[in-house]
């Protein structure tokens, strides 16, 4: 019996090619923006994910923290410092290795060739904690670190920018007005939403912070540091705080001017601002599926007057009234399901167009619940608007049904 009312759906809907397309462009295109704004938003998760899970579960990150509307932390301004790298790397057993991080945009030139990458100040032992490797030639050593030396090593965009050709190792270029030798070339790392990672230089922190003077250096500073084992980490955090709650000269209740951050942390609120996106959008996206349902119960209403007669002569011959009810719930259920399947897979090259055509962004990706979710609210949608059309045909008197012209 499900199976007939099944072919008596395809057959209506088939019948009436133009109008079930229509009826359903609501279900379409609500089905096709949640697929396509999932993918993109997924795509972008799984490479947040995968960057964070390759510095590995051993990482740990310690920022300033601002706060304008706690009167301490504003009056506080960065007290976050290299020296408080060093306490923690000398202090607790738990941590190996420690890197401090500063960042700034700045000019670079070789001759008539100019670059504007980004300028990264690091300590030697960068490479371990951030799981970033140099490509060629070598990264700068503590030593380089210690007598603040002019080295540099490059990312690939600025050997394409400065000419540096195929041997760019023992190169001189000028940061601002200092020559810096060129010592290694890191690993081609990617665009990522249009700016490119491998247009970059880095630098010892000691040379950046003389380069550029403290105040500079304090505005975008923090600690990247590596726990012994993933093990370790959360008993790491605990000891980083007490320690820098102490340099600080914090009391006790005083809030923490500082932030001290696990991967697994920044893996979930990552995760969870993509996921709120994604609720907003299809918050929002929820008000076509509502028209595209509103559509589906008035096609079913015509459909209905327009098989009053058959209606009829079917339980006329013994049909009962659930019988009628499951045929027309059915046909509902058919016409947005087909419409759901086709906007899965409208929005699934939605997605995947958008996606290539930002430069630099990483792969749609549409998970399997995405597309179980989309089928799914198609399919209730159907349900839900199809119920009163079909219980009004089940309701129809058969002599009166027999009658209608």
């Amino acid at each position: 019996m499900l199976i007939e009312n099944l072919r008596m759906a395809l057959r209506s809907i088939w019948a009436h090619k133009m109008r079930s397309v229509l009826t359903t462009l609501g279900i379409i295109i609500g089905v096709a923006a949640v697929i396509g704004v999932v993918s993109i938003v997924q795509g972008l998760n799984f490479w947040i994910a995968g960057q964070l899970q390759g510095v590995g579960a051993t990482y740990i990150r310690v920022d300033n923290r601002r706060d304008p509307s706690d009167p301490d932390l504003a009056n506080r301004g960065n007290t976050l410092t290299f020296e408080d790298g060093e306490a923690i790397l000398a202090q607790i057993p738990e941590i190996v290795a420690f890197s401090p991080i500063t960042f700034r945009s700045d000019r670079v030139r070789r001759g008539k060739r100019t670059s504007a990458p980004f300028i990264l100040g690091v300590g030697s032992s960068f490479q371990e904690v951030s799981n970033t490797w140099v490509g060629t030639g070598r990264f700068f050593s503590p030593l380089d670190e210690a007598s603040r030396a002019h080295v540099c090593v490059v990312g690939t965009k600025v050997v394409e920018d400065l000419e540096l050709g195929e041997q760019p190792l023992g190169k001189d270029i000028t940061i601002g007005n200092t020559v810096f030798t060129v010592i290694g070339v890191m690993e081609k790392l990617g665009q990522i939403l249009g700016a490119n990672r491998d247009s970059l230089v880095v630098i010892p922190f000691t040379t950046a912070r003389e380069l550029y003077g403290e105040r500079a250096i304090e505005q975008f500073f923090r600690l990247d540091l590596k726990a012994r084992s993933a093990n370790d980490v959360e008993r790491a955090k605990d000891l980083i705080t007490d320690l820098l709650r102490r340099r600080h000269g914090l009391r006790p209740g005083q809030a923490n001017d500082f932030q001290v951050t696990l991967q697994e942390e920044l893996l979930e609120t990552t995760s969870s601002i993509l996921g709120a996106i994604t609720k907003v959008v299809g918050a929002v996206v929820g008000i076509a599926l509502l028209v595209g349902g509103i559509g589906i119960m008035n096609i079913m209403l015509v459909s209905v007057t327009e098989r009053t007669r058959e209606i009829g002569i079917r339980k006329a011959v013994g049909a009962r009234k659930a019988d009628v009810l499951v045929q027309f719930l059915i046909e509902a259920v058919t016409l947005s399901a087909l419409g759901g399947m086709v906007g899965i897979l409208v929005g699934w090259g939605l997605g995947v167009l958008g996606a290539k055509a930002i430069p630099g962004f990483p792969p749609a990706h549409v998970p399997l619940w995405a597309v179980f979710l989309g089928f799914g609210f198609a399919s209730a949608v159907g349900i839900i608007f199809g119920v009163y059309p079909a219980a009004k045909a089940a309701a129809l008197d058969p002599i009166e049904a027999l009658r209608y012209e």
